[in-house]
């Protein structure tokens, strides 16, 4: 004799159970009609047996195993994944509601006031920039762009370029770029990083900050990039911040290299730690984003482009995060930069101060010092 299955469920009492006409050891189940506004349909598991039944919309059990199941949709990929892992074409056209990102401000409701003796200050860092070459002269963002010929290659190199350099100095950004585009097949394009395996732009990044979550921000910014704006750099900031992993920063900076487009001042950990050891901020700023709106409210426009790149390379050299080398610098001298530091002498076991006396046939003594400073100088210093 065959076993009545029971249905552990709270819907069981919509159910009515009579025996077949046609076979007397089959039970059919019946639903009762229900005044009440139905639920959301949930899945109907039997106590017994090897099948599932889910119940569906037209208010039928139907066995799960003859139920088609719906692929999922990878997020921004634009492809779709049965649950056996196989590869589906799908429509690629955009999702009707994309994710919007907050909107960067562009200026403060009470401007700044412009720091005293600003202009002489920036006039003497500029032509103390015209004795250094620093690493952002050589491999900054800008040259990415210099390797691909067509225009939407070199836009979106420097959009690359960017996004490796958060919290990476700018030599290990350049070393990633060339691996990268040489991985990528001798160029680097929106087609080229969404054909290429993550494992193949992993390898090649290795070497900058966070390079496993680069490795995702890149693959999903070309195929963005490549639905909503024809594979090409966008034009506007609010488009930029909207691709993951892209910041204000970078964005100001791919509009000016990419698109020579002015629309604000790309602040780095080298303008905001600059710009507050200047006392340019009537208060210290705690992050970037206050410094860029401070130094956007009074700063003429026509500087907001260069200042990155000049203060980038003048922390670089001489106003260095950690012993900043104040004897090198004019605005010491001058007496224009209030966190301005003086060298203290100190001992180390590679030199030690040494005073020797030398006894000459022909003369007096001879007297040589030498003393080391705190930093990478040494001052000799003879009494004949």
């Amino acid at each position: 004799m065959s076993t009545v299955k029971r249905i552990s469920t709270r819907s069981s009492s919509r159910l009515a159970a009579r025996a077949s006409s046609c076979h007397p050891a089959v039970t059919i189940f019946e639903l009762k009609e229900d005044p009440e506004p139905r639920r959301p349909a949930k899945r109907v598991k039997l106590e017994e047996g090897e099948d599932e039944f889910v119940q569906g919309s037209s208010q039928d059990l139907v066995p799960k195993s003859e139920t088609i199941l719906e692929p999922m949709i990878e997020r921004k990929t634009g492809s779709r994944k049965s649950k056996e892992g196989k590869e589906m074409k799908v429509d690629r056209s955009p999702s009707k509601s994309p994710r919007k990102s907050k909107p960067i401000p562009q200026s403060l409701k009470d401007p700044h006031p412009a720091p005293e003796n600003w202009r002489e200050v920036y006039d003497k860092i500029k032509e103390m920039r015209k004795n250094v070459i620093a690493p952002v002269d050589t491999m900054g963002c800008h040259q990415a762009q210099h390797a691909e010929k067509d225009p939407k290659n070199r836009r979106f190199a420097v959009l690359v370029s960017l996004m490796l350099s958060s919290q990476t100095k700018d030599e290990v950004t350049n070393a990633a770029v060339l691996k990268l585009r040489e991985a990528l097949g001798g160029t680097i394009s929106v087609d080229t990083m969404i054909a290429a395996e993550e494992k193949t732009i992993s390898e090649a990044i290795g070497k900058v900050g966070f390079w496993r979550r680069k490795t995702q921000y890149l693959k999903q910014a070309a195929l963005q990039l490549r639905d909503e704006f024809g594979s090409d750099v966008p034009k506007t900031v609010d488009e930029l911040c909207g691709l993951p992993g892209v910041g204000p920063k970078m964005a100001f900076l791919a509009l000016q290299v990419a698109w020579n487009l002015n629309q604000g001042i790309g602040v780095d950990v080298h303008v905001h730690r600059i710009t507050n050891r200047l006392g340019w901020h009537k208060l210290p700023t705690k992050n970037p984003e206050e410094t860029r709106l401070n130094l956007q409210s009074w700063l003429p426009k026509d500087l907001h482009a260069e200042i990155n790149y000049m203060l980038v390379g003048f922390g670089q050299m001489i106003c260095l995060p950690v012993g900043p080398r104040c004897e090198q610098c004019t605005l010491s001298k001058d007496k224009l930069c209030p966190s301005a530091q003086t060298p203290k002498v100190r001992k180390t076991k590679s030199a030690k101060t040494e005073i020797t006396a030398k006894i000459e046939s022909a003369g007096r003594p001879k007297v040589e010092i030498e003393l080391e400073y705190e930093g990478l100088w040494r001052f000799k210093e003879e009494d004949d």
